[in-house]
């Protein structure tokens, strides 16, 4: 081991670290010879490594690898040639049934941690049936440059605001999607002519149950018209514009059939989690479905018999929930917070929050007419842990299962069934 004492511990100081254990935004965990946490993306378990210092606070610390000097046993090269550069993936060099491992780890220590449950074995994370080619959804950054010249890709490692050039290095996407980002970039035009002015575009390509693209432009200047690229770049079949400083559709290009999904974006992988959900969820007769989406559990469970209220925000979604519904699912457009205490008490509640969770609000309604069954879906396991520090002053947890939605990188699904007591 490289001797550092502490004075000398800074940004841009290099040294030597043995890796134990991963952190739940998928970097390598190691002590540094004062006994800091050092954080170090593209690191494993097990792994001994030379890294330079980036940023250096009282307890902890983050790093960059310069070299693996003694790779773990597991670690095997990255699938994608832009891996050391792209901030879109953590875990390629762990095989994925570490990488399963780990991110059940990540859900047991945040509900010990944060949650203040009693330690527990680490749940069971669920298999994604793709680990590569699995998104039927990708956005890309486009920034024009000085000079003409364009970049596009995605987003750096540990430089968010520059971007890294992807071409058709990239292993998340399906197919379908990259035949489509490469058909685009072929037709865009010299410094993105085809595309609406403007420095800085989003561009999401996203892939419906036809097998159709569509590409959503985000960013730029209006009116643009769209059909030039259309028809230039036979692999989209439509094209939607939200220019800067608007989240409204200025113009489309297509057929009118053509519908933004609201579906997961690994659908192989979500449909095992539906599956799931809906399976917990058979039997009672009246169900809340809050964040309900698009409708995927409410119409499920409608069609099983139940009568279902969903709540959801995004009038886009909620117009696809409503869309062909059974007539037993209602959807309620607002904010959960506003619209639940309305709708409950009922027998079952399903919660499918974004990434910030349910918040106070809707933690004190369901704590004031408590559902017999409570279903939560967590896409991130700080904030689940959060809430349900909260809800266990009523609620146990009877059944805990996770889900690898998203393979490569560090995030987990988590499905947790909550009951009041039997004595309640």
């Amino acid at each position: 081991m490289v001797a550092v004492s502490t004075e000398t511990v800074s940004a841009g100081t290099v040294t030597e670290i043995d890796v134990h254990a991963l952190s739940s935004q998928g970097s390598g965990v190691g002590r540094l010879p004062d006994g800091r946490t050092v954080f170090v993306p593209r690191t494993a378990p097990g792994d001994r490594v030379r890294v330079r210092l980036a940023r250096v606070k009282a307890r902890w610390a983050e790093a960059e690898l310069l070299e693996v000097l003694e790779p773990a046993p597991t670690r095997r090269p990255a699938l994608c040639t832009r891996y050391d550069v792209c901030g879109g993936c953590q875990l390629q060099h762990i095989p994925e049934e570490e990488q399963r491992a780990w991110k059940g780890r990540f859900v047991s220590d945040a509900l010990e941690r944060i949650g203040g449950f009693e330690a527990m074995d680490p749940p069971e994370v669920v298999a994604s049936p793709e680990a590569v080619g699995y998104r039927n959804r990708m956005s890309f950054t486009l920034r024009r440059l000085r000079g003409g010249r364009i970049v596009a890709g995605l987003h750096a490692l540990g430089r968010p605001t520059h971007v890294v050039e992807i071409d058709d290095e990239c292993v998340l996407p399906e197919p379908g999607i990259e035949a489509a980002w490469m058909a685009l970039r072929r037709g865009w035009g010299a410094g993105a002519s085809r595309l609406p002015a403007g420095g800085r575009l989003r561009l999401t390509l996203r892939l419906d149950d036809a097998r159709r693209v569509t590409l959503v432009v985000e960013g730029g200047a209006a009116p643009w018209k769209a059909e030039p690229l259309l028809e230039r770049v036979d692999e989209i079949s439509a094209i939607v514009h939200r220019p800067a400083e608007s989240d409204e559709e200025e113009g489309r290009a297509g057929p009118d059939d053509v519908r933004l999904g609201f579906e997961q974006v690994n659908e192989g992988a979500a449909r095992l989690l539906r599956e799931h959900v809906v399976a917990r969820a058979a039997g009672p007769a009246r169900v809340v479905d809050a964040f309900s989406g698009g409708g995927a559990y409410g119409r499920a469970l409608a069609l099983a018999g139940a009568e279902v209220v969903g709540i959801e925000l995004d009038p886009d979604a909620v117009a696809e929930a409503r869309r062909d519904a059974p007539p037993t699912f209602e959807t309620r457009q607002g904010a959960v917070e506003d619209v639940l205490p309305s709708v409950l008490p009922t027998e079952l509640l399903i919660v499918n929050p974004p990434r910030a969770g349910l918040g106070p609000e809707i933690v004190r309604a369901i704590l004031a007419e408590p559902p017999e069954h409570v279903i939560y879906v967590s896409c991130d396991p700080a904030t689940l842990a959060r809430d349900l520090a909260e809800l266990k002053s009523r609620y146990v947890i009877s059944d805990l299962r996770c889900f690898d939605l998203f393979p490569q990188t560090a995030h987990v699904e988590t499905v947790v069934d909550l009951h009041l007591p039997r004595s309640e």
